[in-house]
């Protein structure tokens, strides 16, 4: 039972702060505005003011005694009514972006570098100049990652007796694949929005005796692949967690960086494209069904051969830039002419990403719950548990957990833990037995 009366909200807490800064870092997801709406009203309803930075870190690393943040452009003032109806809204009110402050620095040592934490510090100096008393960070992997290290900029940079800004993190992803929680908000929006476009494209290759192959988002980990999958009824689903065994190889990398491996994993292309065929003949041949969709996620695009990657640029993250590849597009011909060789007929398979549509959907209930709890979460973990340097999660019945950033960051290497499909879940093991058995 509740410690306060039924029908009557929390008590208010006294507490130092005065005005929050929520930021959003990112690609978008859906139930962003569920998040930040109920962060913000946190806040307020407790007397705190509430500053919504704009376009992620873009416009606090352009800040100097010269160049002061400007309301309208590089902030805004968030209020009770900016807020109606917003929750189940679509978009992001604050905007987002990639910018990133921590860029260079990607070891412990780095903080004594004073070059490599100017961009810390403008962020720092900003913050400052907006007399913001405590930060929300909302975003993916790398946005937990520059939390963590604005968080021990301040431990290790800023002189005694200097003002500290507590930061707690809400994690953020369509990928799923966020340790220290189940789902992620706009997950479960996502893949439902990605399953009613495969069960469209399933009715079209059906009429046209054809196959689309579908790339969709998921650069780390297959959690999207895979649900979209399941849920919209694909013939198969291919992911990075798939790419073992057989279908795994290595290749020598051209002059590695220091510390480098000489090697890299690879995807065996040539073994991955006959699994594909040997579905569709299954089908055919066993099933009456010349026709179907396959799905792949995007990341394993960063597992190809470096033949299929050259003139690919690399991201300020030191991600490839998927877009460039036409990841399915280039597998969907690969596929097409495998399936023409085996069989001597050919087979039309369309290439597509799908992906972009799905970030800003607009939110299911579960997500849209899922984010106003994460949002209150940030309330509950700087003003009424007084803490810094978490991720607020949930458990349960969306019951409020505190998950400190040691747990999530390693600390020599500042890089974040990525949860994958386990092929031994139950969850991956869903799919399998959904898909025609060809005896692997």
């Amino acid at each position: 039972m509740p410690e306060f009366s039924t029908l009557q909200r929390p008590p208010k807490v006294n507490v130092p702060f005065r005005r929050a800064a929520i930021l959003f870092a990112g690609g978008p997801a859906p139930a962003a505005n569920a998040v930040i709406s109920a962060a913000a009203i946190s806040f307020l309803r407790n007397d705190i003011e509430v500053v919504g930075v704009m376009h992620g870190y873009s416009g606090l690393l352009e800040f100097s005694p010269d160049r002061p943040l400007v309301q309208g452009k590089d902030f805004i003032l968030i209020d009770q009514k900016m807020l109606r109806r917003t929750r189940n809204s679509q978009g992001i009110m604050i905007g987002t972006a990639r910018a990133n402050p921590g860029k260079d620095i990607s070891h412990p040592s780095h903080f004594d570098d004073d070059v490599r934490v100017k961009p810390m510090q403008t962020v720092y100096d900003a913050l400052c100049s907006l007399g913001v008393d405590c930060l929300v960070s909302i975003g993916g992997d790398d946005t937990l990652k520059t939390a963590n290290k604005f968080k021990l900029f301040q431990d290790r940079r800023l002189p005694a007796g200097a003002k500290k800004i507590p930061i707690v993190h809400l994690p953020k992803t369509i990928d799923n694949d966020y340790t220290g929680i189940d789902f992620t908000f706009g997950y479960f929006t996502a893949v439902e929005t990605l399953a009613s476009e495969i069960r469209n494209l399933l009715y079209d290759a059906e009429a046209g005796r054809a196959y689309f192959l579908c790339e969709t988002m998921g650069r780390s980990a297959g959690w999207l692949a895979y649900g979209a999958a399941i849920a919209g009824e694909a013939s198969l689903v291919i992911s990075v967690e798939d790419i073992h065994g057989k279908y795994r190889q290595t290749e020598e990398v051209d002059d590695p960086k220091p510390g480098q491996s000489k090697t890299r994993p690879i995807m065996n292309v040539e073994a991955v494209v006959k699994r594909i065929v040997k579905t569709m003949r299954l089908r055919e041949e066993q099933e009456g069904k010349p026709y179907g969709v396959i799905v792949m996620a995007e990341g394993l695009a960063e597992l190809l051969p470096m033949k299929y990657l050259v003139g690919i640029g690399r991201d300020e993250h030191d991600h490839i830039n998927i877009a460039e590849v036409n990841f399915g597009k280039m597998f969907s011909k690969l596929v097409a002419d495998e399936y023409k060789a085996q069989t001597g007929k050919s087979r039309k398979v369309n290439g597509m990403q799908l992906g972009y549509e799905v970030r800003c959907a607009k939110p299911h209930a579960f997500d849209a719950m899922l984010g106003s709890q994460l949002g209150v979460g940030a309330f509950c973990a700087i003003v009424e548990q007084r803490l810094n340097g978490v991720m607020v999660s949930v458990t349960g019945q969306l019951d409020l957990i505190y998950v400190p950033f040691e747990q999530l960051v390693n600390p020599e290497t500042l890089v974040t833990v990525v949860r994958y499909i386990s092929p031994a879940s139950d969850f991956y093991k869903l799919a399998r037995f959904l898909e025609s058995d060809v005896g692997e």
